[in-house]
């Protein structure tokens, strides 16, 4: 969890408890959702209904005012923007976001690093949203069929992210994957969790675009290709 994620949370618990934020659990991939009654609870509140819709709007408002120190405090995976790039010219293709993170935190994170330009937000999964990730990846699957009219199921779905969960969630959700060891779990890990395919890291854009290629329907290209970062 970086600094100002940190901070964010420290404000927003501030926020709507009144009181100081002694203890914060750790992301480990987790949806924001999860974290604020994990967070609470450590803390000592009883969570009720409108907890988490407040924090959440809190979370979101602490991370905004903090935005601009999102380049020089966070790092970009080497290679991201130009693999975005370069998997964004498959023709169809439609890229999108399936994280734990909220949906403005997320919309703030890229365009911190310049990123955003080749994402489509309104397709993508969040963490406000209270589903496992492989559910959140077919809700992100019926949201892009809803926008474009065309079918995005497990022939031309590909979710890249780093952690043996992500591969978890698009086996079981039916999506092929493509994990990158450059996060928390290791290459060995990923292809015992069942990887189609396990990258190093994204610094070789060819090697990304072929991946993607080779896990989608040849008739069938016009696919949505979501990297889950956390």
């Amino acid at each position: 969890m970086s600094i100002v994620t940190r901070e964010a949370y420290a404000d927003a618990f501030r926020q709507v408890t009144g009181r100081p934020l002694v203890k914060l659990t750790q992301h480990n991939g987790r949806p924001d959702s999860e974290i604020v009654f994990e967070t609470l609870a450590i803390n000592g509140i009883v969570a009720e209904d409108a907890h988490l819709p407040r924090f959440l709007d809190a979370l979101a408002e602490a991370f905004a005012a903090r935005r601009k120190r999102l380049a020089k405090d966070g790092r970009m995976m080497p290679g991201a923007a130009e693999a975005l790039k370069a998997v964004g010219r498959l023709g169809g293709t439609v890229q999108s976001v399936l994280t734990g993170t909220i949906r403005s935190n997320a919309v703030h994170k890229l365009e911190a690093f310049k990123l955003d330009r080749y994402v489509d937000f309104e397709v993508g999964g969040y963490g406000e949203e209270v589903y496992p990730k492989a559910t959140l990846l077919q809700v992100a699957q019926g949201r892009a069929r809803q926008k474009h009219g065309a079918t995005f199921d497990g022939t031309n779905t590909v979710l890249i992210g780093d952690s043996a969960r992500d591969v978890q969630a698009a086996k079981i959700a039916g999506a092929s994957m493509i994990a990158v060891a450059s996060g928390r779990s290791l290459a060995a890990d990923l292809h015992e969790a069942g990887a189609d395919v396990v990258l190093p890291d994204l610094s070789n854009p060819s090697e990304v675009v072929a991946a993607v290629a080779s896990l989608t329907t040849p008739t069938r290209k016009a696919a949505p290709a979501g990297f889950s970062r956390e």
